[in-house]
């Protein structure tokens, strides 16, 4: 069975893609799992550019407007993780009609366990036209109080088309005495929080090698907490060194 997760935020610059980008590749390259990440925000297409991917013929515009199968806006990335990226050139946003997205994502129903969806942030078209081919809700956001309101309203939003909520994601957290807190963040929103990735320079790094932290630095605090919240999603627990020690010892 397949799952579709929409990854959403209320306002632009908490991280939503780059999450988006690490739990694919941990997922795959982790947890072997068979992933496909989706880039639906049409108008501010990063998901490719964050990747590398820099030519792509095929893209998710040309599927929206029947140009071209699903199948065929695929393309492999070094992790495992499958990709379909939204193109980058302005003519294309001309006839593309974002709310076919859920009818045009069935065709991957039972082809791949995990789709991640990649939403534009807020709640405008596009990011309507994602939460709705979704299964389940995951939120991100940064630890202030605007972004923190802005989960509020998508999760008003969400309940009245009843989609279920995953959690929420706490990014780029520096511990500092001006953020709000895990448990302040629970109250006002009245989800759980189920992942705090912290803020850590080699997120930024990563950014600029066009590589996911969980596989140019796996080591780094942020990719430690990213691979924990990829084995939460499926109920699995990451497999450690001693832990990896100890059944080899066994048998």
């Amino acid at each position: 069975m397949t799952r579709t997760i929409g990854v959403i935020s209320g306002k632009g610059g908490v991280g939503k893609t780059t999450i988006v980008a690490n739990l694919g590749a941990a997922l795959a390259h982790r947890f072997k799992k068979d992933v496909t990440i989706v880039d639906c925000n049409l108008t501010a297409s990063h998901l490719s550019l964050l990747l590398g991917m820099h030519y792509h013929p095929v893209t998710l515009n040309h599927v929206l407007r029947r140009e071209k199968h699903i199948n065929e806006a695929i393309y492999d990335h070094p992790s495992g993780m499958k990709i379909i990226p939204a193109s980058l050139q302005l003519k294309d946003l001309i006839k593309t009609d974002i709310s076919k997205l859920n009818r045009r994502l069935k065709k991957l129903k039972g082809k791949t366990e995990i789709i991640f969806l990649d939403s534009s942030p807020g709640l405008g078209k596009e990011a309507v036209a994602a939460i709705k081919a979704s299964d389940e809700i995951l939120f991100v956001t940064k630890p202030d109080i605007m972004s923190v309101s802005d989960v509020i309203r998508g999760k008003e939003f969400i309940g009245k088309i009843k989609k279920e909520p995953m959690g929420i994601v706490l990014n780029m957290v520096t511990r500092g005495g001006h953020e709000l807190t895990q448990k302040e963040v629970e109250i006002m929103t009245e989800l759980p929080v189920i992942a705090i990735i912290p803020h850590d320079k080699n997120v930024l790094k990563s950014l600029a090698k066009k590589i996911p932290v969980v596989l140019h630095k796996p080591r780094s605090s942020a990719s430690k907490e990213l691979r924990k919240l990829a084995g939460f999603i499926i109920g699995e627990k990451e497999i450690g060194f001693w832990d990896k020690l100890i059944r080899f010892l066994k048998t």
